[in-house]
């Protein structure tokens, strides 16, 4: 069977004809890959000969090794659209993993920040050292844009200096499935990245960059260099909570529509293609007027 020239064909007809992102191309490949290794420790040799009966002894397989029942209806998702794409080429038999469901999970809420904890990470005081001074001016500017539009890491990581309108207020950003979306900037956050784009000039080496955040090496700063930047300036202000991209993103997504109730709005600007993915905010936003509620209402604490 060759597994991985398969694969490989589904993974360029993704990204040429789907325009899947990086990050999707490279979750698909890790499951498939991890599909291909079972069968072969099964002794199958085809494609076609992958059954309902093996399906469910790979998802026993993965249970086995602790995998979250996310990550298991995760690769099914790439079984299926795999199998999906063979169909149209090869005789595979029986689609093994259509129509199969996994018991339901509870889905777990996304963790946000309050707006005190906000405030307190982006309104701390600048450090006093020159150099920690000017690598504050940077990540304000990347704090406070991850806030004010609620950017997805891989968004924020690739913005160029074209990509920010300052005057009028606007980012635009290449989100999943490379689709564009113009956003709004908030004030404040205007303000940082024009204090940054003044301290920029120091960080820019021979041949230049245009990205918009640099390194102190001159080059576009990496995703996982941004990721170790909000860990360092959340324990600097002594932040009591771990601090990563994504928290940024759903507090924004959070706040905005604990005070507008505009679902759609909120999904547009997350750049959600399903609205369902936004829907979890509103969870979120129960449990705010829940939590309101047991502490204001008069006879919410009344015992029997």
């Amino acid at each position: 069977m060759s597994t991985r020239a398969d694969i490989d064909a589904f993974l360029r007809y993704l990204s040429s004809q789907r325009l899947a992102s990086t990050h999707t191309i490279k979750a698909y490949s890790r499951d498939l890959q991890a599909l291909a290794d079972f069968l072969s420790t099964q002794g199958i040799a085809q494609w076609r000969d992958f059954n309902r009966p093996l399906l469910e002894a790979w998802i026993g397989e993965c249970r086995d090794r602790d995998l979250s029942t996310r990550s298991i209806a995760r690769q099914l998702s790439a079984v299926r659209r795999f199998y999906d794409h063979l169909s149209r080429t090869e005789d595979v038999g029986e689609h093994p993993a259509r129509g199969y469901q996994l018991k339901q999970q509870r889905v777990a809420l996304p963790q946000v920040l309050d707006v005190d904890h906000i405030q307190q990470l982006l309104d701390a005081p600048a450090p006093h050292d020159e150099k920690a001074l000017r690598l504050w001016h940077r990540d304000k500017a990347l704090l406070e844009l991850f806030y004010s539009s609620g950017l997805r890491l891989a968004e924020l990581a690739q913005l160029t200096l074209s990509d920010i309108d300052l005057r009028a207020g606007l980012v635009t950003v290449l989100g999943k499935g490379r689709k564009v979306r113009v956003l709004p900037v908030g004030k404040l956050a205007r303000a940082a990245i024009v204090t940054w784009l003044g301290t920029r000039p120091e960080f820019v080496r021979e041949g230049g960059n245009n990205a918009l955040f640099l390194s102190q090496r001159g080059d576009r700063l990496s995703e996982r260099s941004i990721q170790a930047r909000l860990v360092h300036q959340a324990a600097r202000v002594g932040l009591d909570r771990k601090l990563y991209p994504h928290l940024l993103r759903h507090s924004f997504a959070s706040h905005l529509l604990e005070s507008s109730h505009d679902l759609r709005a909120v999904q547009e600007l997350l750049g959600h293609s399903d609205i369902r993915a936004t829907q979890i905010y509103t969870h979120l936003d129960f449990q705010h007027l829940a939590a309101v509620y047991d502490q204001a209402h008069p006879r919410a604490k009344t015992k029997p």
